[in-house]
C-alpha cells in the first residue's frame, strides 16, 4: 500500500484558505485559515516555503554540572568519565566538546557505574535494584539489556549475594560458597547441611582453593588477601596486602557541586583547569539569553578580554580525560549564550557547534561598591540575600550594547570596550507622580495627566578607572522587562514596567516623555477611568522619589525606561543603596501558575492593574495610512492593547547632540486577547526586518584613525529595495492569540488562536530554513510553530512538562530553530525544533570500532 503523508494534506488545506484582511484596527480571533472579514488583496500574499516536514523536536546537548551526583566511573583505556545522578541521569564526558546525557526511564538514583574495560559499554546499578547495560558504540548510547533483582533480607540463612562457587579438590561432595558479605560456607551436598562457616568483616570479591583442598584464599574489597585453614574456622591464619609499585598521575574528586581532578605528578598538587562548563551554577542562574548567528568577530573580542582575568595556578599538563571525538557538522555559525546570576554577575558563553566555553564574566555589583570612609574602621552592615540578582537581559550584538535589570529596582546599561578608560559618572534624576488610579468604572470619564518635573544631569563620583570589557551606566527603577535594539537613534533601551512610561535621552541627558498607560491611550482609551479616591490614597513619603542614573560613557543612544513605582533610593548620586528584596532563588511562591488567565475585560480587579508587557523598536508607520516610515516604539499591555509611540530624531550627528528629540503617542490602538508578549516586523516578501543598529566602534580606542570616524547606521527598511513594496507586516503575539497586521493600512490580515485552556509563556519570531516562523512555548508544555505571515500551524508537540518556574523563567528561542532552558539548578538544556538541525546533529555524532565517540 502506498504511504500517505497526512501532514502535507493539512498544509494544503490551511494554505488553500488564508486569513483575511480587515478594514479596522482590530479583528476577531480565529484559527489560521479562517477568514476574518474578507479576502486579503493579492499584493499582500506571500509565497511561504515552510512546511511541517521542516520541523522536528529533539534534544541537542546538556551543559553544566550534573545535578545531585551520586556515582563516578573512569575508563582508563578510552579515557572517558561517567557521572550518575539521583534522578537517574548519566553524563558521559570525554575531551572538550565530547559530552553526552542519558536518562533512565525509571528515574531511579544511580548507585554505581562500571566500565567493562575496552568493551564500549557501561553498566549502571540503580536504586530500584536494576542493572542496565549501555551500548556506547552507537551514535546515541542506549540500553542493551536490563536485569531486575528481588531484594532479600540478609540473614544467617540468606547471607547475601553469592560471588563464588567451587567444589573441594579432595571431595567432590563438598562445595565452597563465598558470599559478598564476607561469609564463606563449606556445604555438604550429600547431607545438605554446612560443615563449616567462616566469617570476615570485609566484603569478598573472589575465592580460590589450594590444590591440596585443605586451605583456601579470599580476596577482599580493602585489597587484602586472607588464608583460611579448614581446621581453624575462627580466623584466617594469614592476612597480606600485596601491592606493586604504582604511579598515579591524577585523582578525580566528585563533590556535591563540583568536579575536580588533582595533578599528583607535581609537588604542590595543583588541580587541572576544567574544560567543561561546570561552573554555570557558581551563583544560581536567574535568567538566560540566547543569540545565534552573531557577528563572527564578537566571540574573539569577548574571549580576548575575558582571558586577561582568568584564574592562575592550574596544572600546566593536559586534561587527562581525553577520550572521544566530534565534528563540526554542516551548520557552523557563532552562537553566544548569556546567563544572569543571583550575585549580580553576567557570564558570556561561546555556544557554537554545540559546545560551551566561558568567554567573559561581568560583575554588576561593582557599580554599587562604596568608597571606604576610613582605614581600620569596620562597619557592620546587614547584607540582604542576592540584592544584585539579575532578572532580565537584553543585548544588541551588532552595537555591543547590553542592558540588564536587577531585583533591587535597578537597570544598568553597558557598552563594550577593549581598552581601559577613566570615565566620569553622571547622574540624571527622574521624578515620577501618578495622579490617576487605573480603575475602570462605567461612570468615570475624566482623566488627569500626570506632571513630570524636568530632570537635570548631576555629576557623580570622581573619575575612576574602568577595566576593559563592558562599560556601565546605571539607571535605577522598578521594571518588568527590558529590550535593547540597535538604532532607531542608534540604540534604544526599554525596560518594561507596570503602568508608566518614561523616555530618557541619555545623550542630552533629558527626559523626553513620562506618561502613564492611560495617557498613552489619549482619546483612544477603550476603558473609562476614575480619579483616585482621597480616602484611599496612599500618603507618599516626604521628598521626591528620585531615580538615580549615573551615565559613564558618551553614547549616541537613547534610553527608554518603563516604570510602575519607585522605591526610595539614596539621595547621593555616588553611593547607590539597593532596596531590600526577596531572593529570586527562592521559588516557593512561584512554583505554580495558579493565577487567572481569563482574557475577559470585565473584571475590575484585573484591569486596574494594567501593565506594560512587551516592547519593540522598528522603523514603521506610526499612524494609519501614513506615507513615510519613522522610528517607532511598539508597546503592549497586559490587557492585550498595542500602542505605538512615534519618535522624531534629528538627522545629523551634530544635530543629534543638541537638537531635541520629539516623542509622542501616535494614537494607534490595536487589540488582542491576553497580555501582549512579542512584536516583530516582516517585509512584503516574508523576510524578517531586523531593527536598525549602529555599527560598533570602541569609544576608548587608541587608534587615531578610528576616533574621528562618524557613526555608521545600518537600517533594514522595508522600502529600501526597489523589489520590495511600500508596505510590511507587523506580527503580534499575546498569551492567547497571534495576529498579523498590514502596515500602514493597519488591516488585520491573519489571526490565530494559539490556546484556550492554557497560555503562552514565551514567543519569538525566528528564522528556520531560510524562512521565518513564530515559535511559542505554552504553560501546558506545548511547543508550537506558526508560519508567517499566514499563521499556519507547522508544529504542536507536548514536549516539555512545566515542572517549576525555573523553566518558564529561563526558556528562550533563537534563530536556526533552537531554544534552551534551565533543566535543573546546575544544568542548561539545549533543544532544536528544526528538522535540518536534527539531521545535522546525527552527522556530528561519530562511532568507530570499539572506540566511543559522542557529542
Amino acid at each position: 500500500m502506498k504511504k500517505f503523508n497526512f501532514r502535507k494534506v493539512l498544509d494544503g488545506l490551511t494554505a488553500s484558505s488564508p486569513g483575511s484582511a480587515s478594514g479596522t484596527s482590530t479583528c476577531p480571533g480565529g484559527t489560521a485559515g479562517v477568514p476574518a472579514v474578507g479576502v486579503p488583496p493579492k499584493e499582500t500574499e506571500v509565497q511561504e516555503t515552510l512546511a511541517s516536514e521542516n520541523f522536528q523536536i529533539c534534544k541537542t546537548v546538556r551543559h553544566g554540572f550534573p545535578y545531585q551526583p551520586t556515582a563516578l566511573a573512569f575508563d582508563p583505556v578510552q579515557k572517558i568519565v561517567a557521572i550518575g545522578t539521583r534522578t537517574g541521569g548519566v553524563r558521559i564526558l570525554g575531551r572538550p566538546g565530547v559530552d553526552c546525557y542519558c536518562q533512565h526511564d525509571s528515574e531511579a538514583a544511580v548507585l554505581q557505574l562500571q566500565f567493562p574495560i575496552n568493551e564500549g559499554a557501561l553498566v549502571t546499578a540503580c536504586a530500584d535494584d536494576t542493572l542496565h547495560l549501555w551500548n556506547l558504540r552507537q551514535k546515541r548510547p542506549a540500553i542493551l539489556h536490563s536485569l531486575k533483582f528481588n531484594r532479600e533480607r540478609a540473614t544467617k540463612t540468606h547471607p547475601g549475594p553469592v560471588v563464588h562457587l567451587s567444589d573441594s579438590p579432595r571431595d567432590e561432595g563438598k562445595m565452597l560458597i563465598g558470599f559478598e558479605s564476607g561469609t564463606v560456607v563449606l556445604w555438604d551436598l550429600r547431607a545438605k547441611k554446612p560443615d563449616f562457616r567462616f566469617y570476615y568483616d570485609e566484603a569478598i570479591h573472589s575465592v580460590s582453593w589450594h590444590h591440596e583442598g585443605k586451605q583456601f584464599m579470599c580476596s577482599h574489597s580493602d585489597g587484602s588477601l586472607t588464608m583460611w585453614n579448614l581446621k581453624n574456622t575462627a580466623k584466617p591464619f594469614q592476612i597480606t596486602f600485596p601491592h606493586e609499585f604504582q604511579e598515579p598521575y591524577a585523582v578525580v574528586v566528585l563533590l556535591e557541586k563540583d568536579f575536580i581532578v588533582v595533578d599528583l605528578t607535581q609537588s604542590h598538587f595543583p588541580i587541572f583547569e576544567n574544560p567543561y562548563p561546570m561552573d554555570i551554577h557558581e551563583s544560581p542562574v536567574t535568567c538566560t539569553a540566547y543569540f545565534a548567528d552573531c557577528p563572527p568577530e564578537l566571540i574573539p573580542a569577548l574571549y580576548s578580554v575575558g582571558a586577561k582575568h582568568k584564574k592562575q595556578g592550574y596544572s600546566n599538563k593536559e586534561w587527562p580525560v581525553s577520550g572521544g571525538t566530534w565534528t563540526l557538522g554542516a551548520q557552523t555559525y557563532p552562537e553566544i549564550i548569556i546567563t544572569g546570576h543571583a550575585d549580580g554577575s553576567i557570564k558570556f558563553w561561546d555556544g557554537s557547534a554545540i559546545t560551551l566555553e566561558m568567554l567573559y564574566k561581568l560583575k554588576t555589583s561593582k557599580v554599587f561598591e562604596k568608597q571606604k570612609v576610613g582605614e581600620g574602621k569596620q562597619v557592620a552592615e546587614i547584607v540582604e540575600e542576592d540584592p544584585y540578582a539579575i532578572q532580565m537581559i537584553s543585548w544588541c550584538p551588532e552595537s555591543r550594547i547590553l542592558c540588564v535589570t536587577g531585583i533591587s529596582a535597578h537597570v544598568i546599561l553597558y557598552r563594550f570596550s577593549k581598552h581601559e578608560a577613566t570615565t566620569e559618572i553622571v547622574s540624571l534624576e527622574v521624578r515620577l507622580q501618578n495622579d490617576v488610579e487605573d480603575i475602570i468604572t462605567p461612570e468615570a470619564t475624566e482623566n488627569i495627566s500626570p506632571y513630570t518635573e524636568p530632570s537635570q544631569p548631576i555629576t557623580g563620583s570622581p573619575s575612576n578607572v574602568s577595566p576593559e570589557g563592558i562599560k556601565d551606566s546605571i539607571p535605577c527603577l522598578k521594571y518588568e522587562c527590558i529590550t535593547v535594539k540597535g538604532e532607531v537613534s542608534p540604540s534604544k533601551n526599554a525596560p518594561r514596567l507596570p503602568g508608566r512610561t518614561a523616555v530618557v535621552d541619555f545623550i542630552q541627558k533629558t527626559v523626553l516623555l513620562s506618561m502613564g498607560t492611560i495617557d498613552l491611550y489619549g482619546s483612544s482609551d477603550p476603558y473609562p477611568r476614575q480619579l483616585r479616591s482621597p480616602r484611599r490614597s496612599k500618603q507618599l513619603p516626604a521628598g521626591p522619589y528620585d531615580l538615580v542614573m549615573p551615565l559613564s560613557f558618551d553614547s549616541t543612544c537613547s534610553l527608554y525606561i518603563f516604570f510602575s513605582g519607585l522605591s526610595e533610593l539614596s539621595d547621593s548620586p555616588v553611593s547607590l543603596e539597593l532596596e531590600r528584596c526577596k531572593s529570586p532563588t527562592s521559588e516557593s511562591r512561584d512554583n505554580s501558575f495558579s493565577r487567572s488567565r481569563s482574557s475577559s475585560v470585565s473584571s475590575i480587579d484585573k484591569e486596574s492593574k494594567e501593565t506594560i508587557t512587551a516592547l519593540y523598536f522598528m522603523d514603521s508607520y506610526g499612524r494609519k495610512n501614513d506615507g513615510t516610515l519613522s522610528p517607532c516604539l511598539w508597546v503592549g499591555t497586559s490587557l492585550g492593547v498595542v500602542l505605538v509611540i512615534s519618535l522624531n530624531l534629528p538627522s545629523g550627528e551634530e544635530q543629534r547632540q543638541s537638537e531635541p528629540v520629539m516623542v509622542a503617542p501616535s494614537g494607534t490602538v490595536l487589540m488582542l486577547k491576553g497580555a501582549v508578549l512579542t512584536f516583530s516586523s516582516v517585509d512584503c516578501a516574508g523576510g524578517l526586518i531586523h531593527p536598525p543598529y549602529e555599527v560598533w566602534r570602541d569609544p576608548n580606542s587608541m587608534d587615531d584613525n578610528e576616533k574621528p570616524r562618524k557613526r555608521k547606521l545600518v537600517t533594514f527598511s522595508p522600502s529600501s529595495s526597489q523589489d520590495m513594496g511600500d508596505y510590511h507586516f507587523a506580527v503580534i503575539c499575546s498569551e492567547k492569540q497571534a495576529k498579523v497586521y498590514s502596515l500602514p493600512s493597519q488591516n488585520c490580515l491573519y489571526a490565530h488562536s494559539i490556546t484556550e485552556s492554557s497560555f503562552v509563556l514565551r514567543a519569538d519570531v525566528v528564522t528556520v530554513c531560510n524562512s521565518v516562523c513564530l515559535a511559542c512555548f505554552c504553560a501546558n508544555g506545548h511547543i508550537m510553530t506558526l508560519s508567517l505571515p499566514s499563521l499556519r500551524p507547522m508544529l504542536d508537540v507536548n514536549y516539555l512538562p512545566l515542572t517549576d518556574m525555573r523553566i518558564a523563567r529561563t526558556f528562550c528561542f533563537t534563530n536556526g530553530g533552537q531554544a534552551l532552558f534551565l533543566s535543573s539548578p546546575t544544568e542548561v538544556q539545549r533543544i532544536t525544533f528544526s528538522q535540518e538541525m536534527c539531521e545535522n546533529l546525527q552527522l556530528m555524532l561519530k562511532c568507530k570500532d570499539k572506540k566511543w565517540y559522542q557529542l
